[in-house]
This record gives structure tokens, C-alpha cells and sequence, in this order.
């Protein structure tokens, strides 16, 4: 089940905080506007030592610049900037392999636009075999820079239009979407300030790459048609990544806020908030027959997330063919949740598996050493009193130990009885009380439902 219609429009989501009495701790922003008063971002002075190269910018809306886009960035390979004037538009049409690149900088200050011909681009571009990606363009190289206060635009909303009520990983889906910003066989790149938005698919996908970064983005995707919402719009996804650096970034998207995938590991995240999204995910990991996984030495920290799916997860296959591998290492910190449905949540049989298929052939990943630490806020109700579930694999060959709570203050709206944590399989204990899924606690708790969040906190959980 997907849960982008919890996605609110901005000023929606500033009604819905007042009337349901909730305030947000002091000095966190609302919406885009008080995130850039909060978080303000300048681009870098020009170095004058750097060729500045710049284009001629869209007539209109259909006006094709991508052969002139790519002559562009050819002349400013190799230690110059492409320079995207502000207030000028310039429309992506066609596929661009940009990995050829080395010492380049794009300062983006106007607005990239890519067309929403959708049969054009379901036909033409670049596709990538993990869950039948395709991507606009792909980038790639060395020393590659991509700043300013610009915007790039996906176009989603006819996408979402014609992919309402399909599902990605429904295996006879052949409507496939672009994803808006692809990488590849990258080494130092960094994307600084700007907005991206309205990605008919994943935001970013970054594959086989070092040295990634990501500060004072915004990443927003809203649909102006109720029946047809974006999905599967993740602001970050990955495979096969290493030193990963997020910070201070707004998302506001129907999708995961962050889920790095296959093969990621030493990756610090730091500063992020997140409306209407299924919340900071690890995975999902062991998707694939025979093929190992993992994702490790990563610290997630100072994050914010309101009216979505979960808070913390983590997520792995089970089945009859599915891979295996681990997940190890992980931090969770200085979590702040309003109206989220588990504040932390480990699924074991992601993805609608039938439970009896998932007791027959259990999940194949470990998951050890995971800490959620310093949680405050309160769930939304829906699964009652129950504020985090933890269910590890049920395999014997399948490590589940040392997972951790420490200072776990989530609260429950429902009624005045304590939260319930459920938890099985795991080896040790959680540092916390925990009760079976299948136990009489569990079940009250599950059942003592609400709808309307009834905690209200004032209190600013970290400095």
C-alpha cells in the first residue's frame, strides 16, 4: 500500500498542524520559504580562473535547448562553468550521456525543464535493470558541481496522471517513468541549493559512485489532480555507493525521504525534513535471486518527519527467490515524528509477500548492530498504541542481534495507556520492553485505535 495521499500541500499542512494542535519544536521550518529563512543558501563566488560558458535559454515551453545543453557542457569540461541564467528556461527534450565529464561546474540559477512527452520517453531513454529504471540523462566523471538557486524540473504531473493506480514492482508494470536525476561511475560530485522537483520517479538515483554529496536541497513533488498523487517519487536511491554526505535538505514527496539500496556503505546523513513520505529507509535489500547485498556504517541524525508512513526502517525481501547479504551498522538519532504510522519499523516480508509465503522462505539478510536513539513526537494512531515493530527473519541462518533503543520517547494519541513496541525474532534485548506480535499486549494495543492525534509538544528535542 502506498501513502502519498498523506502528502499535504504546503498551506494545507500548516492548517493541519494548527487545527490538530501539534507544534512543531521551536525553530523548525514549515515549507519550503522558512526552510531557505532557516537554512539560507548563497552560490559560491565566480572563480575567475574558471571559463563560464552559457547557452541560449527556451523560447517556450517546447522549445528544445538539449543539443545546446550538451555543447554547453562539453565547452565547460575540463575546469570550466556552465552558467543556467536566472529567470531563463531551458527545456531537455531528448536523452543526454553526460559521463564524460571532468572538473566541470553547472551553476544553475534559471530552470531546467524536461518535456513531458511521455510515449517519447518510455521509447528513448536510458534504461537501467534494477527495477526497470529509466533516467532523462546520466551523469558522470570526476569533480563534477552542480549549485545554485535554480530549479529542476521533472514535469511529473502527466506521469502521474497516466501511472495512477499501477504499481512499480508489479511485474507485469511496463509504464515506466524517468527518474530525474541518474549518476553514475561518479567520483566527487556534489549538488548544492537547488530545488528539484516534480520527478516523475525517484529524485536520485546514484549508482557504482564515491564521494557523493548533497546539502541545502529542496526536493518537493505535488500533484493538482486528488485521484492521481505522485509515487515512488524518493527523494535518494542508490546501489553500489560509497562516503555518502546529506545535510540540511527539505523533502516533500510521496515516497521514501531517504533509502539508499544495494551496496552503500559509510554514509552520513544529517538535517532533514520530511512531509508526507514513508520516512528514512534502509532498502529495500535482497530483492534479487542469488545476489548479495548490503548496507553499512551509516548514522542517519536530526530529522523530521510529519504525516507519512514510517519513521526509521528497514526493509528486505523474503520468497522463494530472493538474494542475501546485511545490513550492519546502522544509527538512527534525534528523531522528531508527528502523525507517522510506526516510528521505527523493521519489515522482514517487504512489499505485500504473503505471510505464508514469507514463514516458507524467509528473509536471507542479517540485520545487526541498528540503534534508534533519542526519539520524541507521537505516531498517527492507525496501528493504536503499537508505536514501532521490529520483525527480523524467521530463518535460522538469518542474524538478527543487537538492535537497540535508547531514549525511545515516542507516544501513542490514543487514550492514556502506555505504548506498545512490538518485536520478534531478534536476538538479545532492545534496552526497551517489548511484546510478540502474536501476544494478548500486542493484540489490545493494535486494537485501542485511533485517528486523531491527541499529544501536543512544545519542547525542542536537541540542540
Amino acid at each position: 500500500m502506498h501513502f502519498s495521499q498523506l502528502l499535504l500541500p504546503l498551506a494545507v499542512l500548516a492548517d493541519a498542524i494548527l487545527s490538530s494542535n501539534v507544534v512543531l519544536p521551536a525553530g523548525v521550518p514549515r515549507d519550503v520559504v522558512e526552510f531557505r529563512e532557516k537554512h539560507p543558501y548563497r552560490s559560491p563566488k565566480p572563480d575567475c580562473h574558471r571559463k563560464v560558458v552559457t547557452i541560449r535559454s527556451s523560447k517556450d515551453d517546447l522549445d528544445d535547448v538539449a543539443d545546446e545543453f550538451l555543447q554547453g557542457i562539453k565547452n565547460a569540461n575540463n575546469g570550466g562553468t556552465l552558467r543556467l541564467e536566472k529567470n531563463k528556461l531551458y527545456v531537455i527534450g531528448k536523452p543526454l550521456d553526460l559521463t564524460f565529464l571532468n572538473d566541470i561546474h553547472v551553476d544553475l540559477q534559471g530552470e531546467i525543464l524536461f518535456t513531458n512527452d511521455t510515449s517519447y520517453w518510455q521509447a528513448n531513454a536510458f534504461h537501467h535493470p534494477f527495477q526497470n529504471s529509466i533516467m532523462f540523462w546520466k551523469w558522470g566523471g570526476s569533480q563534477i558541481k552542480i549549485y545554485g538557486d535554480g530549479i529542476l524540473n521533472g514535469n511529473g504531473q502527466r506521469w502521474y496522471n497516466e501511472f495512477a493506480g499501477l504499481e512499480i514492482l508489479d511485474p507485469s508494470n511496463s509504464y515506466l517513468r524517468p527518474i530525474l536525476m541518474y549518476v553514475e561511475n561518479a567520483t566527487d560530485i556534489s549538488i548544492k541549493g537547488i530545488h528539484q522537483k516534480n520527478s516523475p520517479c525517484w529524485t536520485n538515483f546514484v549508482v557504482t559512485s564515491k564521494n557523493i554529496e548533497f546539502e541545502n536541497v529542496m526536493v518537493t513533488a505535488h500533484s493538482n489532480n486528488a485521484s492521481a498523487l505522485p509515487k515512488n517519487t524518493d527523494m535518494f536511491d542508490s546501489l553500489n555507493i560509497e562516503n555518502l554526505r546529506v545535510k540540511q535538505v527539505w523533502v516533500d514527496i510521496g515516497d521514501d525521504c531517504f533509502s539508499p539500496k544495494s551496496n552503500a556503505s559509510n554514509v552520513h546523513v544529517d538535517t532533514m525534513y520530511c512531509n508526507g513520505t514513508h520516512g528514512q529507509s534502509i532498502g529495500s535489500l535482497g530483492q534479487y535471486e542469488g545476489e548479495k547485498s548490503f548496507v553499512e556504517d551509516v548514522v542517519i541524525e536530526n530529522v523530521w518527519l510529519l504525516n507519512g508512513q514510517h519513521g526509521a526502517r528497514l526493509k528486505t525481501w523474503a520468497g522463494e527467490h530472493v538474494g542475501y547479504g546485511y545490513i550492519n551498522n546502522v544509527t538512527f538519532r534525534n528523531f522528531w515524528q508527528a502523525a507517522n504510522e510506526y516510528a521505527s519499523y523493521v519489515d522482514s516480508c517487504y512489499f505485500n509477500i504473503p505471510t505464508d509465503v514469507c514463514a516458507q522462505y524467509p528473509s536471507k539478510m542479517n540485520l545487526t548492530n541498528i540503534l534508534f536513539e533519542n526519539f520524541t513526537g507521537y505516531t498517527s494512531g492507525k496501528y493504536g498504541r503499537a508505536v514501532a515493530r521490529l520483525t527480523c527473519s524467521s530463518s535460522p541462518d538469518a542474524v538478527c542481534e543487537n538492535i537497540q533503543f535508547k531514549n525511545f520517547q515516542i507516544e501513542t494519541p490514543c487514550g492514556n495507556k502506555e505504548p506498545v513496541i512490538i518485536c520478534d525474532g531478534i536476538k538479545g534485548g532492545l534496552g526497551v520492553p517489548c511484546v510478540p506480535y502474536n501476544s494478548t499486549e500486542a493484540k489490545a494495543a493494535l486494537a485501542d485505535k485511533c485517528t486523531v492525534p491527541a499529544a501536543t509538544t512544545t519542547v525542542q528535542p536537541w540542540h
